[in-house]
């Protein structure tokens, strides 16, 4: 799949377990052209997103190059050590990026990934930016299209890395996105500034209070859509590419659908003050 635009809504493959498979077919069957995961068993099935892959391409005529495929490394602390770990725990950071990154590979049948994430920075800065390097040297060998890094809410961490990966910065960003954390703004401003893609997750689920502001009401009625599919637009608009995650088929083609809801004529300056100012720069 091309990268020269970037995905609008990805679906997201966390705490499926064994319907990963099912679930990946019936979201690519609706429409979905991007998918996430992560070579962590704990809370992904990578292979069964492979499977799903498999099956796309052999019974539905769906190719691996038409995916937007987005996978992650995830250091020891995040690993559930009662599950196979998809590298060796006494490696250094760096050969363990590259282990996990194999076995990611040979997860999801397929001989190129899209994006490599870091999953999330490690117990110091100078341990997370081995592991930055790891996965930008992969990058430079041509092996993975675009880098970054989740679950990052500081932008001095964003910085540091790019720093010290000799100016590489990361070009995704997949953090939290919601009431609980105040709508990540300086993370979300810093992204827009320096063209770094941000994705977000929980965009739904961690705030509820969303469903019942006006701005939203307000676009659900003049629209005819659901107030889901009215947060999916504004975050749209405001440069943030969300992760959907349902497993129902009709919620599915709702999250798609959001794309196309036009907001032209519409005051939304209340919500988007709400989830953040800062974005609008």
């Amino acid at each position: 799949m091309s990268i020269t635009n970037f995905p609008k809504i990805i679906y997201g493959t966390a705490w499926k377990q064994d319907a990963t498979a099912d679930l990946v077919v019936k979201a690519v069957l609706q429409g979905y052209r991007a998918v996430d995961t992560a070579c962590q068993p704990k809370h992904y099935r990578e292979d069964l997103v492979g499977e799903a892959l498999e099956t796309l391409q052999t019974k539905h005529g769906i190719a691996r190059d038409e995916i937007f495929l987005q996978t992650k490394f995830t250091s020891l602390d995040g690993q559930d050590r009662s599950k196979p770990l998809p590298y060796q725990p006494s490696a250094s950071i760096t050969t363990q990026v590259q282990q996990s990154f194999q076995t990611s590979l040979r997860n999801l049948r397929t001989a190129r990934i899209n994006a490599l994430l870091l999953h999330g920075p490690l117990r110091t800065a100078q341990k997370t930016l081995e592991a930055w390097n790891a996965i930008v040297a992969l990058k430079k060998e041509n092996r993975v299209d675009l880098v970054g890094v989740s679950n990052v809410y500081d932008p001095r961490l964003l910085t540091y890395l790019t720093e010290g990966a000799g100016g590489v910065k990361p070009d995704i960003v997949q953090n939290r996105w919601y009431e609980g954390n105040d709508w990540d703004r300086d993370v979300v401003a810093y992204c827009l500034k320096e063209g770094i893609h941000y994705e977000s997750f929980w965009t739904l689920t961690g705030s509820p209070a969303l469903f019942n502001h006006p701005s939203i009401v307000k676009i659900a009625e003049s629209r005819s859509c659901t107030p889901a599919q009215a947060i999916f637009r504004i975050a749209q608009q405001i440069g943030i590419t969300p992760l959907a995650g349902s497993k129902n088929e009709k919620h599915m083609k709702d999250g798609l659908l959001a794309e196309h809801i036009d907001l032209n004529g519409l005051d939304d300056g209340n919500i988007t003050e709400f989830v953040g100012p800062t974005a609008q720069a």
